[in-house]
C-alpha cells in the first residue's frame, strides 16, 4: 500500500476512534470541574470538595473493593477449576462442560440478578420460603455484599474462562508428566508447575474480571439498592437520579477516579496477556494432551461441574419463565400451576412504551452492531497490516476504551452531546454503544487478520485492483467468520446493555434494559421476568440467525 495513503487512512481512524474514546473521557474530566451541566466557562474545585467530604463515598469505596476483588477472585477460581477439568482430566461430559461457562453471556445481567432476588428474597423468596417453612432452617439474604459478590462472580465466570481455557488447552503436559514420574504428588505439581506456567493467563483473567466488576451496575442495583449497599457505580447513579436537580458535576468527580482505575487495570491486563507469550510450551514437534485419571472421583466431579452449569444457566432462566406466568411470587406446586396466567405478558406487551423499547433495542442491535463491526473491521486491518506509529496509537486508543465503565462514560457522553442535536436521541445511544463496545469487535477481527496470508492481497494489488476493491473482494470474504462472530457478540451485548442506557436514555429512547431496571426498582417481579425472557429470546434469535448465515456461507 502507498505510504501516504496508509498514513491518511490511519490518521482518519485515529481521529474517529479518538473522538469516540478520548472525547467523552475528556468531557467527563472537564465536567467534573464545571459549575453546571453544559456550562464549561467557569471551572471550580467545588464538586470535588463536596463529593470527597461526603462520608457515604468512603463506605461505597470500601464496598467496591470487596465487591470487585471478591467477584473477580470467585470468577477466576471457578474458571480455572472448570478449565482444568475440561482440558486436564478425564471428567465426563467434557463437550457440555466446555459450553456451559459461555452460555450465560446471553442472559442479561439485570434479569440474572432479578432471578436470584426472586429465589432468595429474605421475605418471600422461593428458596427461602422452603428453607424456613419446610426445613425449619435460617434464610439466605441475597440482599447483602456476599450475595452481590456471589452473583457477580458467576456472571464474570464466562469472561475469565475464555481467557484461561485457551492457555490451559495449549499447555504442553510434558513438564507435568516429568514431575509425576519423579514421584511428586499431583497437588505439589499443580502448585509448582501448572500454576506457575499458567500464572500470566490467571492474572489476566483476574484483572479482566476486576475491570468488569468495577464497572458493574446491574447486580449492585438489583441486590444492593434494597439495603442501601452502594458501590461506586450505584453511588454515582444516585447522584444523577435522585433529587430535584441531578448533580452531574459531582457524579463526574467520582467517575474520573473510577475511569482512571479501570484504564490502569486494562493496561495491566494487556501486560499479562503479552507476558503469557513467554510461557508458551508448545514446540514445533507438537504436544500431547495428558488427562489426569480421576478414578472414583470422575463421576462426582462431572456431576459437580454440571450442577454449576445448572446453577449458572437453567435455574435463572426457569425462574424468569415461571414468574412471568404466575400472578405473584409463590413456590411451584399444584396451587401455583392452577393459577398460571398470561396477565404479565398481556400487561407488558399492551403498553406502548414496551413496543418503543423493543423497537429501539432491535434497532441498536442491528444497526449499532453493523456500524460497530464495520469500524472494527477497518481498525483491525490497519492495526495488523499497517505497522507504524499511527497504528500503534490507534491500537492503544481502541484498547483503552475496553476499561471504560459504561455508566461513568455515559456521563462523559452527556457532557459531550448536551449542546448537539444528538442529545436525548436514539443516535446518542448508538454512538455511545459503538464507542464503548468497539474492543469487542476489534478483538476477534485482529486475530482473524493475523491468520490471513498477505500473499493473496498482494497478488490482487499487483494485478491492478485498488485497495478498496481488494479489501471488498479478497480480504472481507476471508475475514467473514470473524466479522460474523464480532457482529453477533456486539448485537447481543447491545440488546442487554444497561450501564450506558440508564444515563443516556430519555423519553422515547428507552430500551428494554431500562424498562427492566425501572420494574426492578418498583419490585414488579412479574414484569421484570417477562422483560427478561423477551431479551433472552431476542438474543437467541440474533444468535440463531447468524448461525444460519454462517452455515450457508460455509456450504
Amino acid at each position: 500500500m502507498d505510504q501516504s495513503k496508509s498514513r491518511l487512512i490511519t490518521l482518519i481512524l485515529v481521529i474517529i476512534v479518538g473522538a469516540l474514546t478520548l472525547g467523552p473521557a475528556t468531557m467527563l474530566i472537564i465536567g467534573s470541574f464545571s459549575e453546571g451541566f453544559g456550562a464549561f466557562g467557569t471551572l471550580t474545585f467545588e464538586k470535588y470538595a463536596r463529593v470527597y467530604s461526603d462520608p457515604r463515598l468512603y463506605g461505597a469505596l470500601r464496598n467496591t473493593l470487596i465487591f470487585t476483588f471478591g467477584s473477580a477472585i470467585l470468577a477466576t477460581t471457578l474458571a480455572f477449576g472448570l478449565a482444568y477439568l475440561n482440558h486436564r482430566t478425564d471428567v465426563p461430559f467434557r463437550g457440555l462442560l466446555h459450553l456451559i461457562p459461555t452460555i450465560p453471556m446471553m442472559i442479561p445481567h439485570l434479569a440474572y440478578g432479578a432471578a436470584w432476588a426472586i429465589l432468595l428474597n429474605p421475605s418471600n423468596g422461593i428458596v427461602n420460603v422452603f428453607l424456613r417453612d419446610v426445613l425449619g432452617l435460617g434464610i439466605i439474604n441475597i440482599y447483602s455484599l456476599p450475595g452481590m459478590v456471589f452473583i457477580e462472580g458467576l456472571l464474570e465466570l464466562p469472561i475469565a474462562y475464555l481467557v484461561i481455557a485457551p492457555a490451559m488447552a495449549s499447555f504442553d503436559a510434558t513438564m507435568e508428566e516429568a514431575s509425576w514420574i519423579c514421584g511428586v504428588s499431583p497437588r505439589k505439581t499443580m502448585r509448582k508447575i501448572t500454576l506457575k506456567m499458567l500464572l500470566p493467563a490467571i492474572l489476566a483473567a483476574l484483572t479482566l474480571a476486576t475491570v468488569r466488576s468495577l464497572s458493574a451496575f446491574a447486580i449492585p442495583s438489583v441486590l444492593g439498592f434494597p439495603n442501601r449497599i452502594d458501590v461506586l457505580t450505584t453511588f454515582v447513579y444516585r447522584l444523577v437520579s435522585t433529587g430535584l436537580f441531578p448533580d452531574y458535576g459531582r457524579a463526574a468527580a467520582v467517575g474520573v477516579n473510577v475511569l482512571v482505575s479501570a484504564v490502569i487495570l486494562v493496561f495491566v491486563y494487556r501486560h499479562y496477556t503479552a507476558t503469557a507469550e513467554r510461557f508458551v510450551t508448545i514446540g514445533g514437534k507438537g504436544h500431547k494432551i495428558h488427562r489426569m485419571k480421576l478414578g472414583k472421583m470422575r463421576l462426582p466431579m462431572g456431576i459437580l461441574a454440571l450442577s454449576l452449569g445448572i446453577l449458572l444457566i437453567i435455574v435463572p432462566v426457569i425462574v424468569l419463565a415461571y414468574i412471568s406466568v404466575v400472578p405473584y411470587i409463590m413456590p411451584p406446586g399444584p396451587k401455583a400451576f392452577s393459577m398460571l396466567t398470561l396477565a404479565n405478558w398481556k400487561a407488558v406487551l399492551s403498553e406502548k412504551i414496551t413496543l418503543v423499547a423493543f423497537r429501539n433495542s432491535t434497532f441498536l442491535a442491528l444497526v449499532g452492531a453493523t456500524v460497530g463491526i464495520l469500524l472494527s473491521t477497518v481498525v483491525s486491518y490497519v492495526i495488523v497490516r499497517i505497522r507504524n506509529a499511527g497504528s500503534t496509537v490507534l491500537e492503544t486508543l481502541a484498547f483503552a476504551s475496553f476499561g471504560f465503565p459504561g455508566l461513568i462514560i455515559g456521563i462523559g457522553f452527556m457532557w459531550a452531546l448536551v449542546r448537539t442535536s444528538l442529545y436525548a436521541t436514539i443516535w446518542a445511544l448508538l454512538v455511545g454503544y459503538v464507542a464503548t463496545y468497539l474492543p469487542f469487535g476489534i478483538r476477534p477481527l485482529t486475530s482473524t487478520f493475523i491468520q490471513i496470508d498477505t500473499d493473496l492481497e498482494s497478488a490482487s494489488l499487483v494485478c491492478g485492483a485498488g485497495l478498496f476493491r481488494t479489501f471488498r473482494r479478497v480480504i472481507a470474504p476471508l475475514a467473514l467468520p470473524g466479522i460474523i462472530s464480532g457482529w453477533t457478540m456486539m448485537a447481543i451485548m447491545f440488546v442487554q446493555e444497561l450501564n450506558l442506557s440508564v444515563i443516556l436514555a430519555r423519553p422515547g429512547t428507552e430500551v428494554l434494559s431500562v424498562l427492566t431496571h425501572r420494574a426492578v426498582n418498583d419490585a414488579f417481579w412479574g414484569r421484570v421476568a417477562t422483560l427478561g425472557v423477551i431479551m433472552i429470546a431476542l438474543s437467541a434469535v440474533l444468535l440463531g440467525l447468524t448461525r444460519i448465515f454462517t452455515r450457508k456461507f460455509a456450504s
